[in-house]
């Protein structure tokens, strides 16, 4: 079962009372059970509502026989419109309360990039703050896109290469090595990319990072690093609605004919079907000969949304379920071996 929780104020997280300590000890493996995992929302105001939904989803679906509370969270010096910030206060705290009521994992998502390099950008000090803290305070860390690219260069200087151009597409995946994490995933394993930006795999590999899945056509999909905590790097989105690509490259259209970017972005690989792709293509090719921004109430509509599916989600909600049993066995394990600590010194 999944529940996500409201904000609660830090001034509440203390617990005095007797009995209610007792209740909330309960047995290990209960405990075990009970799992709270923060989510770190830094996508843009248009994507913040359509990401929480997305891992909300996910974590629905992986959580299984485990009882997880969702508690959400976003930096504050991420740039939000006034009435968003607003908004967000409602449901969102900011990471200063994860110190007061650690979790047992965090997933860290990406931000729209604004300035040349990742190290420029006006959240890098709070966010690479935060994966250092995470480190030593929690199980596990999932990091998402340009969360992921801005953890290995933080903690590792591994830079991310630009690519000629945008990934953007559902791509398959082979499995490499073994491990949990990748287990009773379909071979091959699908997951839509959205991004401008690669890593190396050798230089992952030089810096002691371990990769799970890769593709002969854009690189490294998932990849960890056992470090105080484990660390999850995903440069896909297996949360991704079936939409989200088609309403990325409906975006990217409409600020090229904007004038906001210099070429017309090319379609999403392995997406659309043929009679769509042929009719955006269409589309597209008019659109770059009579270039304005009312072009974009010609964009088509009928089957433009996406596939009507999401062929990439049930190997996404397996690899969830793996992390999730991950974090749950790692949390059992210590907290048997703290019970057996404290009988030892008498406790």
């Amino acid at each position: 079962m999944l529940t996500t929780a409201i904000p609660v104020q830090a001034s509440q997280l203390p617990v005095s009372d007797l009995r209610e300590r007792r209740v909330r000890r309960g047995a290990i493996r209960d405990r075990g059970r009970r799992l709270e995992i923060a989510l770190v929302n830094n996508m843009p105001d248009a994507a913040v509502t359509a990401t929480e939904r997305q891992f909300t989803r996910l974590l629905e679906a992986a959580c299984g026989e485990f009882d997880i509370t969702l508690r959400l969270y976003a930096l504050d010096e991420v740039e939000r419109a006034p009435d968003m910030r607003a908004s967000m206060a409602r449901t969102y705290h900011s990471p200063a309360h994860l110190r007061v009521r650690p979790p047992d994992a965090l997933i860290i998502t990406g931000a729209e990039p604004r300035a040349p390099s990742l190290d420029q950008e006006p959240y890098w000090r709070a966010l690479t703050g935060l994966i250092d803290w995470a480190d030593d305070h929690v199980i596990s860390t999932l990091l998402s896109c340009l969360a992921a690219h801005a953890a290995v260069l933080h903690l590792d200087g591994v830079k991310r290469e630009p690519m000629p151009t945008k990934c953007s597409g559902v791509f398959k995946f082979d499995l490499v090595g073994d491990h949990r994490l990748i287990a009773g995933l379909n071979t091959p394993y699908l997951a839509p990319h959205s991004r401008y930006n690669g890593l190396s795999e050798r230089a992952l590999a030089r810096e002691g990072y371990f990769v799970l899945t890769r593709s002969e056509a854009v690189g490294v999909d998932l990849f960890i690093k056992e470090r105080g905590c484990l660390l999850v790097c995903v440069q896909g989105h297996p949360e991704y609605d079936d939409d989200s690509l088609a309403r990325e490259y409906r975006r990217d259209v409409a600020r090229f004919l904007r004038g906001e970017r210099e070429h017309m972005p090319a379609l999403p690989e392995n997406y659309y079907s043929t009679s769509v792709a042929a009719a955006l293509e269409t589309f597209a090719a008019t659109a770059q000969t009579a270039r304005a921004p009312e072009r974009v109430a010609d964009f088509p509509t009928i089957g433009a949304l996406g596939p009507g599916d999401a062929p990439w989600r049930k190997s996404g909600d397996q690899f969830y379920k793996n992390w999730i049993r991950l974090i749950a066995d790692r949390k059992f394990a210590r907290l048997a071996q703290t019970t057996s600590a404290s009988k030892r010194l008498g406790g």
